[in-house]
């Protein structure tokens, strides 16, 4: 991961290389106004009426099991409310499910990089395994309430629209080792306090058998925040020296 990543070649694309040009860019922008008139206030306007008549992105599915139908029953008459962390397991189900292609993704990138390093190439086949175990747990318990692993909930919707920019640099062929480690960097925060969230939200619920389970999870997470910052941190300050 030492191998120079980043070059100095004929980019163009700052207005110091061609400020003639840019004179003559910021004169058109003049000449030729926007299509649609109005200012930033008029879009903004614009973007509040879309929210307020959106409708939500999906639903909950009722629990198509007797016994999703009473845990659920059970919970609602306690004053509890079971969707919410229903829609969170969903959610987390396709984070870790999208979390095991992301590290496919870079395990291409990092074994096809030149002097490629076994050792790092080991540990991301690690940090894979446990997305998938991961993903298991989350199965298992959104079973264990009753619901259905399947069903896409509005969150695990999100999910995927968020993790699509991720995918993109990952499986791009131009970006670098460290590049798409450091895209890797911004999901593995998340899913840090995303899972800690998820043990809050399970111990609340009444279920601590559950959240016992996803401690375990949120331990081998928080290795593979630190596995991944110590490889940036490696890989950047061997390429600056």
């Amino acid at each position: 991961m030492s191998e120079p990543q980043v070059t100095i070649g004929t980019n163009r694309t700052g207005i110091q290389t061609s400020p003639q040009d840019t004179a003559r860019q910021l004169e058109a922008t003049r000449m030729f106004p926007a299509d649609v008139p109005g200012d930033m206030s008029d879009y903004t306007a614009e973007r509040e009426r879309a929210i307020r008549e959106a409708d939500l992105i999906g639903s909950v599915p009722a629990p198509g099991t007797t016994k999703g139908m009473l845990k659920t029953a059970l919970d609602k008459t306690i004053g509890k409310a079971p969707e919410v962390l229903i829609d969170k397991l969903g959610e987390r189900l396709a984070f870790e499910r999208t979390g095991v292609r992301l590290y496919e993704a870079m395990l291409a990138k990092a074994t096809s990089a030149p002097g490629a390093d076994p050792a790092v190439v080991d540990t991301l086949r690690q940090i894979q395994a446990e997305e998938l175990e991961h993903m298991n747990i989350v199965r298992e318990a959104i079973e264990t309430l009753g619901g259905d692993p399947t069903a896409m909930t509005p969150c695990a919707d999100v999910a995927g629209v968020k993790a699509m920019g991720v995918l993109q640099v990952l499986t791009d062929p131009r970006t670098t080792v460290s590049q798409s480690m450091s895209a890797i960097l911004t999901i593995e925060l998340e899913d840090n306090a995303a899972w800690e969230l998820l043990i809050e939200l399970a111990q609340k619920g009444g279920h601590p058998l559950i959240a016992k389970r996803f401690k375990h999870a949120l331990e081998q997470e928080e290795t593979h925040l630190a596995t991944v910052r110590e490889f940036i941190r490696k890989d950047l300050l061997a390429q600056v020296s």
